[in-house]
């Protein structure tokens, strides 16, 4: 019977490293010399403005583009080596945009994720595989929808069936791209809360930087392609930072009891521009 958490490796190495990594399309360079590696069991956040390079950068990750040169590690293997089905039990995402067309069932759209470790002669009617898919329709609350079609889903329930799917797989690494977009300030922290509980290796892009403070145990930057800052949430989102990057003044407060910083943003310079052009 299929375990719900990844197999246990004695491999010390990190879960994923990435060393010098470039990728270009023809118009120009859009990840320049890219190095860091993330830690077994740690929630790192990829941040950065539109067009610094987040969602090429995670596809690189996950094979979905090939790197113009660098290299990339899931443990002691090379990410260009692994087989398709391999990579599919190390490796789960979940994209930003929800797949559309789907006529089947929640149930149904869950054994999808039981594909990673089945000969294609296989069937997922196991009992004990029904049952990981009902443990893990119960971590994420949609029991009670499990006969539902999965295009009658609000985007909240889709997301965490898409996060439930992907620890199907039992994957050593989750990617998740943008887990929060067009999601209301209920579900972001919903998602968060769930992908944070799950106890595996996580990589998330995150547009939020509160939320990216909040849940997060290291923070990646990307500026223009390139990796500017690499630290803890202090560490990485200070005003200068912050200013530097996404063009506005901010004030950052890390409460007493806590190391995770609060984000407040100054409208002021804006409404004193206004005020100057009234007559």
């Amino acid at each position: 019977m299929l375990q719900l958490v990844p197999p246990i490796t004695a491999d010390d190495s990190p879960a994923i490293s990435v060393a010098e990594l470039s990728w270009a399309c023809p118009e120009k360079l859009v990840l320049a010399q890219i190095s860091f590696a993330v830690q077994r069991g740690e929630f790192v956040g990829l941040l950065g403005p539109n067009g610094a390079g987040k969602s090429t950068l995670l596809r690189c990750l996950y094979r979905y583009l090939k790197p113009s040169s660098g290299s990339i590690y899931i443990g002691s293997q090379a990410l260009s080596v692994l087989s398709q089905r391999q990579l599919a039990q190390r490796i789960a995402v979940v994209t930003q945009h929800s797949p559309v067309g789907f006529a089947m069932t929640v149930r149904q759209f869950m054994a999808t994720g039981l594909l990673a470790h089945q000969r294609f002669w296989q069937r997922s009617n196991d009992r004990g595989e029904q049952q990981q898919i009902d443990a893990l329709l119960a971590r994420v609350e949609l029991s009670h929808l499990a006969e539902q079609r999965y295009d009658h889903l609000s985007g909240g329930e889709q997301q965490r069936l898409l996060i439930a799917r992907a620890m199907l797989q039992r994957p050593q690494i989750l990617i998740l791209d943008e887990p929060t977009n067009h999601l209301d300030v209920h579900y972001q922290i919903e998602v968060l809360e769930l992908v944070r509980s799950l106890g595996i290796t996580v990589i998330a892009s995150i547009h939020d930087l509160n939320l990216a403070a909040a849940y997060c145990d290291r923070l990646l930057l990307l500026q223009q392609g390139q990796l500017i800052a690499n630290g803890s949430p202090a560490e990485v989102l200070t005003p200068e930072m912050i200013k530097t990057v996404f063009q506005v003044n901010a004030l950052v407060d890390c409460p007493s009891n806590s190391h995770r910083p609060q984000i407040r943003y100054q409208y002021q310079p804006w409404q004193t521009a206004l005020e100057q052009e009234q007559p």
